[in-house]
């Protein structure tokens, strides 16, 4: 988990909303009017809020590693 970086706490308000802090912002590229999906994560006790062309990218690298993972495997199972 290299990319682990703590930026500090942020408190929900009234309206269910909390502020990014600053860096973190900075850091991971959310402008004003950026749209974030939000997920659960940790077993449902915390969340993930990621741009979609950031999770689109990612899903497209785990399926072609996937991809090469069941091709191999099926070339060990044919030898």
């Amino acid at each position: 988990m290299q990319d682990f970086k703590f930026w500090g706490a942020a408190t929900i308000g009234t309206k269910g909303q909390f502020v990014i802090p600053a860096d973190a912002r900075e850091q991971l590229g959310f402008d004003e009017g950026d749209k974030l999906l939000i997920m659960s994560a940790v077993g449902g006790k915390g969340i993930i809020a990621i741009k979609p062309e950031v999770l689109e990218e990612f899903m497209k690298k785990t399926t072609v590693r996937l991809q090469d993972v069941l091709k191999s495997a099926k070339e060990d199972k044919a030898e």
